[in-house]
């Protein structure tokens, strides 16, 4: 049996099977139905790195940030114990070997990007040597068939990825590695590697999962990419029918059609999702609300449209007016405060910072769609900054302020929207706001189960909050009786 074979049989098992689809070459459909919050997949990454290399001391192995000690044959790797150090050391072993070769001055050449490649290497060497066992879901060839897109990149791409091969040889001089194959491998990392996040969608590495790679975007995705540690997890996010293909997001979707296909320019294709092929009004809706003008009527929550061959915009709502002139004013007042408080900010000034930052909400409420981006990221800001300056109840009236663009923005169980209520229900759990707390908690709990499951640490600790949050009010509640 071939290894397609093998991996069409181990999809199988799953309710999965990789096809071609029109337009865009495999992906993986289903051969069953899927519920909301059902596991579709899960993966080991082929190779995987921690995002700071050389300042950084995150385990290489679960990459956890906390008492994580350097490896002190090479002085590059870092382990967070002797568990995590084990699970590593057949692949490490080689490349401790030829790390601790290498001269200071080539350690820190090492990128993040060149040390996944060389653990790519020494995975496929070790492999073919029966030192680290293959399976189904597990062997080169998967790698080998990833699309690398090498025909459509540019001269100057190309020489980048020639140089950063050449580094891998340098690295890996025993080897004798295939400088071709390693810089289409460098290609093909680009457009298939996926960030590895925490519970709360920070970023921690990049790693490489060439069966998940299988699978093609939507900004419309049923299903959705998480992580426990560096497992890879692809979770239904509604129901999914027998014969579905499964589609999930490269790209943050909170944006017009224009962002989001510049975006996934580095993926080499176009997408035609039902966002993106919207007819030409509901295109201009999408822009105007998320990019655009809100109406001077702060009552009327229309969209602002450019008069042809006028000097003004039109609310296409109730038909308002607004001169262009009084829009640059505006726009012109937002940058220079903006530039000021981002100042402030980088300055460490916080307090004044925030300050500034409010003043910029203010013009922005002035000018800006209820529903802007622009808007939306200066409020999230506002609410970083008040909790560093430990301002619970600012930062909770921001986060809150958050919420109803979140809900337009994303669909309903998206984990960003889950995550902005659980923020909303912790402070206000700390500002002892208990029956508002427990709402947000189960609104967060709600979309989260579905997107992240119940297993993982940062999980377990939501699903105890909603346990005391329903506690203190069933409590509150029998005491006033």
């Amino acid at each position: 049996m071939g290894w397609m074979e093998e991996l069409q049989s181990a999809l199988a098992a799953r309710g999965l099977a990789v096809a071609s689809i029109p337009g865009k070459g495999r992906g993986l459909i289903t051969t069953c139905d899927f519920a909301p919050g059902d596991v579709i997949i899960f993966q080991e990454p082929y190779a995987s790195t921690p995002n700071k290399t050389s300042s950084g001391s995150s385990c290489d192995s679960c990459l956890a940030s906390n008492d994580s000690r350097k490896c002190s044959a090479c002085q590059v790797a870092w382990y967070c114990g002797t568990a995590c150090q084990k699970s590593e050391w057949k692949i490490h072993q080689s490349e401790c070997r030829a790390l601790a070769a290498l001269n200071e001055d080539r350690k820190k050449m090492l990128t993040s990007t060149i040390r996944l490649m060389v653990r790519l290497i020494l995975r496929k060497q070790l492999q073919s040597e029966q030192v680290i066992p293959t399976s189904a879901m597990d062997n080169y060839d998967l790698v080998a068939t990833l699309e690398s897109h090498i025909s459509e990149i540019d001269e100057k791409q190309l020489v980048l990825y020639a140089q950063m091969a050449n580094l891998v040889n340098l690295v890996l001089p025993s080897l004798m590695i295939d400088l071709k194959e390693t810089a289409h491998n460098f290609s093909k990392l680009s457009c298939n590697a996926h960030t590895i996040c925490d519970g709360e969608l920070r970023p921690l590495g990049t790693g490489l999962y060439p069966v998940i790679s299988i699978i093609n975007h939507s900004c419309v995705p049923n299903s959705v990419l998480v992580f426990e540690n560096r497992v890879a997890f692809v979770r239904a996010m509604e129901p999914i029918a027998k014969g579905t293909e499964i589609l999930i997001s490269y790209i943050e979707t909170a944006a017009t059609t224009e962002t989001r296909q510049k975006d996934l320019k580095q993926y080499f294709f176009v997408c035609t999702c039902s966002r993106c092929t919207k007819n030409p009004y509901e295109e201009l809706e999408e822009t105007a609300t998320l990019e655009g003008y809100g109406c001077k009527d702060k009552k009327c929550s229309g969209f602002l449209i450019p008069d042809s061959g006028k000097q003004s915009f039109t609310c296409q709502q109730c038909g308002l007016s607004r001169d262009q002139q009084e829009i640059k004013k505006i726009a012109c007042e937002i940058a220079q405060v903006l530039g000021k408080a981002s100042n402030c900010l980088s300055s460490g000034h916080l307090s004044e910072g925030s300050t500034m930052y409010k003043i910029v909400e203010q013009l922005q409420l002035k000018l800006c769609h209820q529903y802007s981006l622009s808007l939306l990221q200066t409020r999230e800001t506002l609410m970083k900054v008040l909790m560093e300056l430990k301002d619970w109840k600012g930062a909770l009236t921001y986060c809150r302020l958050t919420i109803p663009t979140y809900r337009r923005i994303y669909p309903a169980t998206h984990p960003m929207l889950g995550l902005q209520y659980y923020a909303c229900g912790k402070l206000e759990w700390l500002l002892e706001f208990t029956e508002d707390a427990l709402k947000s908690f189960i609104k967060a709990a709600d979309i989260l189960r579905i997107t992240h499951g119940t297993r993982t640490p940062f999980m377990k600790e939501l699903l105890h909050k909603l346990e005391e949050a329903h506690a203190e009010v069933s409590y509150k509640l029998s005491a006033s009786d």
